[in-house]
């Protein structure tokens, strides 16, 4: 079984990934780390995102068994990853890694920005995550203050506003709602509401 989880930044997304992939047994990809790694590739080597040639020859020689999560978490990579998820070079280096973790026994979630659209467009339950800016702006502040990081939420929300209109403007694989997505508001939701409801979804797509 693969499960797709598209939506913007700071959706839930990723978590409920996380926990899917846990309850149903399935291998789990944050696609958005692999997008972070050659942002941090090119911010650690003292490179601009828009680099376009460093930004691909990152991508190709990207290796996500040495991933550092945390340090891919960091909000500067998090937008510079946005100018670099932009570049087709860059989504098209790493479109055969994503499909071959989504094909290989026994199923996988992966959540992102095109999975259910581009990366695994026959997957056999799609989800579509998404909550209000404000809501967005919100969560994304109290994690980076949970880790430490200085965070003033009006900045969050405009940097939010101004990643959901790159996100959905570009020409590669812009982020959308598959049409065969079923779309999940998370805005009035916590973790467990949201995790229950997700799980009916997947539920009643296996049931058919």
């Amino acid at each position: 079984m693969i499960i797709a989880i598209d939506g913007p930044a700071a959706s839930g997304k990723g978590t409920l990934g996380k926990r899917l992939a846990a309850h149903y047994k399935l291998r789990h990809l944050d696609t958005g780390l692999l997008y972070r790694a050659v942002a941090k590739a090119l911010l650690d080597a003292g490179h601009p995102p828009s680099d376009r040639a460093r930004a691909i020859a990152a991508a190709q020689a990207i290796d996500p068994a040495r991933f550092d999560e945390a340090a891919l978490k960091q909000y500067e990579v998090g937008e510079a990853a946005s100018v670099v998820s932009a570049i087709p070079e860059v989504r098209a280096a790493l479109f055969n890694l994503q499909q071959e973790f989504a094909a290989a026994p026994p199923g996988a979630v992966l959540d992102g920005r095109d999975i259910g659209t581009v990366i695994c467009p026959n997957a056999e339950v799609k989800i579509f995550v998404t909550a209000s800016a404000e809501q967005r702006a919100r969560r994304r502040t109290l994690e980076l203050q949970g880790r430490g990081e200085r965070a003033d939420e009006a900045a969050v929300l405009a940097d939010i506003l101004a990643r959901d209109q790159r996100d959905r403007s570009r020409a590669a694989a812009p982020l959308l709602q598959a049409a065969d997505a079923h779309l999940l508001d998370t805005t009035h939701l916590d973790i467990d509401a949201a995790f229950r409801a997700a799980v009916a979804i997947v539920e009643a797509a296996r049931a058919g």
